[in-house]
């Protein structure tokens, strides 16, 4: 196994009328970028950031840059992205980024 890749669903967190879950990619390549994983949000978002700050981000609030990530009461996680364009706030199912990080470790590059 190479890339990992895992779909899901996150709320997006607005001032406006709630959108609801959304889907978004959870990505991981290790040929590419071992020490990163990906977020790809719908409308072509796409956020690089260290695998680290991922799982220390869900023990406690943790920054680096313009991505933030924290947990949010016994079972959720919030994940925060800002840009020019504004602030991106999406909050997720610990147990899902959970377990995209455990497969994150399992994965190992392709040894050519």
């Amino acid at each position: 196994m190479s890339a990992v890749e895992q779909y899901a669903r996150a709320h997006l967190v607005t001032d406006e009328d709630d959108p609801g879950a959304v889907p978004v990619r959870l990505r991981y390549d290790p040929d590419s970028d071992p020490r990163s994983v990906r977020i790809d949000l719908p409308g072509a978002h796409e956020w690089t950031f260290s695998r680290a700050l991922l799982e220390r981000g869900l023990r406690a609030p943790a920054s680096s840059g313009d991505v933030r990530v924290w947990p949010c009461g016994r079972v959720q996680a919030v994940v925060e992205f800002h840009s020019d364009n504004g602030v991106d706030v999406l909050q997720f199912d610990a147990k899902t980024l959970i377990r995209f990080l455990r497969r994150t470790y399992t994965a190992e590059p392709v040894r050519g």
